[in-house]
């Protein structure tokens, strides 16, 4: 498979590191050694993906791939040099086997399962249907996730309206509402909903304590999408003369089998997280659980199956192509790897060169502060991998799953709905913002750029953020 080869991946440079090393294992390095300027090559590959398919597209759709791990050698290097290679190596083997490979085959198994099924016959993209298939698709992010909602309806959606002129306004709230605030409800919604899960909170806790703010931002979302497809839809010559897809009353679905097999991803992921086990391996420093091993393997087996018992006019009917999960594969291995020092700084808690980012979430009389919590927790998430955003926070607010769902469970609120909801701020704030962004260009729909997706977020979004802090936050 393309997605995986990796002859770009700056994971090229930890057999080199290793040797170096000697074997020997070092500990977590602290953040607080580390300055600002550490950040760098994660900022560069951020500005990378916002700048250069503007100023350079050519060398961006050809290279992006070496760009990506040019930041991540920036980083890794330096780092062997100045920490030595037994730290490098550690923490880069962290990011790869801890984060990068369960994220890629998990990404890929949805990716997979979800293009092989393809939903027969023609929707009309009308303001209605389109907001049914939101609602849809907001409900169906909580049980099966946001990647597995994003990837299972994104192709019908983009197919139902590509008799219209303007689209890109369709997939961008597609990305608001299913990649993002649709996962707000359950563990298995969003990854770090998923991780307090595995920290102690409780399964149905943020269906509990996060539906008020969850029904206000996707029934806000919902009427003003509504609103403005409507404008859209009645502008002239927004119809074209002629559907590209062939009209057809027959709906149902081909390669309906990917549906258990969807279930059987769900199952593996619930797994290891309810599954406790002593076995762990360890992967020169990494502890990796045997739940972990057996949920993977079984995510490949499935991604393999899927592929194998799928017919090929079905992937030949989705346009099913690896291109998008290519794209997705290579840019995070750059992002996962730079991100390290970020992550660490933040960890040092106000000892670190963050440390007045951390101080702004308490209060002069030690208490926390939840508007804060929501902001800076949602604004980090909305640049960095929100899984590990949430973590900080939720040891920054004490750690204690049973203390931040009763006592502290206005903070722990606010912690969830800032990682969950504002990880749309961005392209890169969630997984599936990108994979469908990358979908949508693959079927020829011209998406705003980086910048221009913020415009949009900022535009719509952030009011909606300022109401929800001040009605549930304050």
């Amino acid at each position: 498979m393309r997605f995986l080869d990796t002859r770009w991946n700056a994971w090229l440079a930890l057999p080199m590191l290793m040797a170096m090393s000697g074997g020997a294992f070092a500990a977590d390095f602290d953040g607080a050694q580390l300055s600002v300027i550490w950040g760098v090559p994660f900022a560069g590959i951020l500005l990378s993906i916002a700048l250069m398919p503007l100023l350079v597209p050519h060398f961006w759709h050809h290279h992006y791939g070496k760009v990506a791990a040019a930041w991540g050698v920036a980083f890794l290097l330096p780092f062997a040099i100045v920490f030595g290679p037994a730290a490098a190596g550690v923490n880069a083997v962290h990011a790869l086997f801890a984060e990068y490979i369960p994220f890629i085959i998990l990404l890929t198994a949805l990716f997979t399962v979800s293009g092989g099924i393809f939903i027969r016959g023609n929707l009309h993209g009308s303001p209605g249907l389109n907001t049914v298939i939101l609602a849809i698709g907001a409900v169906l992010a909580s049980f099966m996730g946001t990647t597995g909602a994003s990837m299972l309806l994104i192709r019908p959606l983009i197919r139902a309206n590509d008799n219209r002129k303007h689209v890109a306004h369709v997939v961008v709230f597609f990305i608001f509402i299913v990649s993002n605030a649709g996962g707000s409800l359950t563990p298995l919604g969003d990854p770090p909903l998923f991780l307090g899960f595995l920290k102690g909170v409780d399964f149905f806790w943020t269906l509990q304590n996060i539906f008020p703010e969850t029904l206000f931002m996707l029934g806000s979302l919902l009427a003003i999408f509504y609103a403005l497809d409507t404008w859209y839809y009645h502008r002239r010559e927004e119809l074209l003369p002629q559907d590209p897809t062939p009209d057809s009353r027959n709906i149902g679905f081909d390669g309906a089998i990917n549906f258990v097999l969807l279930g059987v991803v769900v199952s593996l992921v619930l797994m290891s997280g309810f599954w406790k086990s002593p076995v762990s391996f360890n992967i020169y420093g990494t502890q990796v659980g045997l739940p972990g091993v057996l949920r993977d393997v079984g995510l490949v087996a499935v991604t393999l199956l899927s592929l194998k018992i799928t017919p090929s006019k079905v992937h030949e009917d989705n346009q099913f192509g690896w291109g998008p999960m290519e794209e997705v594969a290579k840019l995070f291995a750059g992002i996962f790897l730079t991100i390290i020092p970020v992550i660490a700084m933040l960890k040092a808690g106000t000892n670190g060169p963050f440390g007045a980012v951390v101080s702004a979430v308490t209060k002069l009389d030690g208490s926390p502060d939840v508007m804060m919590y929501f902001w800076i927790t949602g604004l980090l998430s909305s640049f960095l991998d929100n899984a590990p955003t949430y973590l900080v926070f939720f040891n920054t607010a004490g750690g204690d799953p049973q203390v931040l769902m009763t006592t502290l469970a206005p903070t722990l609120a606010a912690i969830s709905a800032g990682a969950v909801f504002m990880g749309a701020n961005s392209y890169i704030g969630n997984a599936p913002n990108l994979m469908v962004k990358a979908i949508a260009e693959d079927r020829g729909v011209k998406m705003p750029s980086f910048f221009g997706y913020m415009l949009w977020s900022g535009g719509i979004l952030v009011p909606l953020f300022v109401v929800m802090s001040f009605i549930w936050f304050k």
